[in-house]
């Protein structure tokens, strides 16, 4: 249950990195999958760091929003501009 949530902080990372960095933006629907990829990453690891047993507290929760979340604004980002500089050649 706790990797969907990441994927749902995820997905809402991408979209909102997408919105902020308009240069490497790579469209909302592929940020946010981009976005949801990284967050399920992000999540398994707060998971492995909050060593699997928090269940599904309120910190459990909120800890794998925030870490899909930044995660997913990462790879969205990443990915874009590693696509902008390929365009570019």
């Amino acid at each position: 249950m706790e990797w969907i949530i990441g994927i749902i902080g995820g997905a809402l990372g991408g979209v909102g990195s997408g919105a902020a960095v308009k240069k490497n933006a790579l469209g909302p629907i592929v940020n946010g999958i981009l976005g949801a990829i990284g967050g399920a990453a992000g999540s398994a690891i707060v998971q492995a760091l909050l060593a699997g047993g928090a269940g599904l507290d309120l910190g459990a929760i909120a800890g794998n929003l925030v870490g899909g979340g930044v995660a997913g604004a990462i790879v969205a980002t990443v990915v874009g501009l590693i696509v902008n500089a390929v365009k570019k050649k």
